[in-house]
């Protein structure tokens, strides 16, 4: 934990580290909690990126995720195998392979993005609407550093 005397910053990163894996230590439990969509965590931020990015190939979501390409192929050998993506040659470049949720992968996906939002939004009911609107402030603030086409896609500066 950053001390009172350390730059602003560097408290708002210290923060953020502590936070952001209690968050997702929550929803994670949630999710495994209401067995309705039988997601692990990683396969759900999968469909999310694929169901924004369709078309992306394995590279793609391996880069997104973070994880070896060994371990997202069997991630995704795992969703194909329920039919909740499907994959197929690019019609331009049959080299390449690229990844499309299905209707059922989009379904699942919506399901278990309803349990997960009503989950929250229970939780964040019990603040003041002020520090609601802070949180919303927050995250819409965060949103554009962290996103891909942030100016530093995510990553550290240097």
């Amino acid at each position: 934990m950053a001390t009172k005397s350390a730059p602003f910053h560097s408290r708002c990163a210290c923060e953020m580290l502590e936070v952001v894996p209690l968050v997702m230590r929550s929803i994670h439990n949630n999710m495994r909690s209401t067995h309705s969509h039988d997601l692990s965590i990683p396969q759900f931020i999968s469909l999310g990126f694929l169901s924004r990015h369709q078309g992306s190939s394995l590279s793609d979501l391996t880069r997104h995720l973070g994880l070896s390409l060994p371990t997202m192929s069997r991630m995704i050998d795992a969703l194909l195998a329920r039919h909740l993506v499907r994959r197929t040659a690019h019609p331009l470049d049959r080299r390449r392979i690229v990844l499309t949720v299905t209707p059922r992968g989009q379904r699942l996906l919506h399901n278990a993005r309803h349990t997960t939002q009503i989950y929250l939004s229970d939780l964040l009911s019990g603040l003041l609407p002020r520090d609601r609107s802070t949180i919303l402030q927050a995250m819409q603030i965060l949103r554009p550093l962290f996103s891909p086409a942030g100016a530093n896609n995510g990553n550290p500066p240097g």
